[in-house]
């Protein structure tokens, strides 16, 4: 429990410490010796909670400034993943995909000291920059962490701390930056997977709420959206200057902070995931269901309760993702073949079948439902979209549903 809340309490603080606590450090008045500026890519590796699967990425700048006959050395380290929990309705932006993240500056002893505290690594790699576009960098970053130009609209795939680190670095090269072409390319999707291995409900949640523009094959920038993935091509990056001047983008790479496995371990062991992962709980829905059904046909009578409960559970999930489809701006969430299975017709009809089930008479509602059900199962594999593992046998169990209803009230 103590540990739970020391989590709460550095959730909550440390994003507000980071906007807040260095608002006090006055302006630098740009008296810096520009052949000591030094930049580096900063990449944290993945945590245990759910906002901590993907990783983290941020800038880190070093500098001398000359004040009098004295030059004393600076640092700070630029982080885009910063975002207000007092914005007000923040959830409900969330959702849309409307919501807006800060850009921030900290001493690194304050940015290592969350990660040290995850169990997360965090490695450096210094970049081989000019010192005019060192110099460049860090007046487009100082001006960025301004008040009025620190907010910008956050996109998990195409704008994130991430992608904003490594667009501020092209912007300041003179020339270039070539990346290595990688024979096999992923998708959003197994990108993502990748990262919440061992997190099914994770996994499942993105899943649904993913649509088939998420299994388009990306370019090598789009995979950078990842902080790994950027790491990984940062390394083998050349910068072309013109001239045949070729040069590797990284000089340098080191572990600021090694990862800590016990502490990964001990924060795993912590999660509260349901035990049963969802693959394994829908099969055994759809078994039940199975089993139900039959028991259902011998008896000649349908239990009404579970139609209610699991129409309503389909309704209400449908327009979870019919509203996503259709209102969220989150990238990839629309064309969602899922809605075929997950939309909110059900709602409509489950108090007629509700009513003709008590009756024991028969409903309009499943004919053509077990068709539309039989059709999404024969076109499953063709649909050009990569399905949550809960979709198939969901489908299977409201087509068995449909079924037993059309036995049953065949036979009276």
């Amino acid at each position: 429990m103590r540990r739970q809340m020391t989590k709460l309490i550095l959730a909550v603080l440390v994003p507000w410490f980071v906007t807040t606590a260095l608002a006090q450090v006055p302006m630098r008045g740009f008296q810096i010796v520009d052949s000591t500026i030094t930049v580096s890519l900063l990449t944290c590796s993945p945590g245990q909670e759910v906002y901590e699967l993907y990783g983290h990425t941020a800038l880190r700048v070093q500098w001398k400034e000359a004040a009098g006959d004295t030059i004393a050395p600076r640092e700070t380290v630029y982080n885009y993943g910063v975002f207000d929990f007092n914005q007000p309705h923040f959830t409900w932006h969330f959702t849309l995909g409307e919501c807006d993240y800060i850009v921030a500056e900290a001493p690194l002893e304050y940015f290592l000291y969350e990660y040290a505290y995850r169990g997360s690594s965090v490695t450096e790699q210094v970049l081989d920059l000019q010192p005019s576009e060192a110099r460049r960098l860090l007046q487009m970053q100082d001006s960025l962490v301004r008040p009025e130009n620190r907010i910008y609209r956050y996109d998990i795939f195409r704008n994130n701390c991430t992608t904003k680190a490594r667009d501020i670095i092209e912007a300041c090269i003179n020339g270039e930056v070539i990346y290595p072409i990688r024979p096999r390319r992923n998708t959003y999707r197994t990108i993502l997977k990748q990262f919440t291995k061992g997190h099914e409900w994770a996994r499942e949640g993105s899943d649904i709420l993913l649509g088939a523009a998420a299994d388009t094959l990306l370019t090598e920038r789009g995979e950078q959206f990842a902080p790994i993935y950027l790491m990984q091509y940062f390394d083998s990056a050349f910068v072309d200057r013109g001239r045949t001047a070729y040069s590797p983008l990284v000089k340098e790479r080191r572990e600021l902070l090694p990862i800590n496995a016990e502490r990964q371990l001990l924060s795993a062991a912590e999660q509260t995931d349901f035990p049963l992962s969802p693959r394994t709980l829908w099969w055994l829905m759809l078994g039940l269901g199975l089993l139900i059904g039959i028991v259902e046909i011998v008896r000649r009578r349908v239990c009404w309760p579970v139609d209610a409960v699991l129409m309503t559970a389909q309704g209400l999930a449908g327009c979870l993702v019919l509203f996503m489809t259709l209102c969220s701006q989150h990238p990839t969430v629309a064309t969602n073949w899922q809605v075929w299975v997950l939309n909110p017709l059900p709602l409509f009809f489950v108090y007629a079948v509700v009513k003709a089930d008590r009756r024991r008479k028969r409903s309009i509602y499943h004919i053509p439902f077990a068709v539309w059900y039989v059709t999404f199962i024969a076109l499953y594999v063709f649909l050009p979209q990569d399905f949550s593992a809960l979709i198939l046998p969901l489908a299977l169990l409201l087509l068995s549903r449909a079924l037993v209803h059309l036995i049953i009230y065949r036979r009276l």
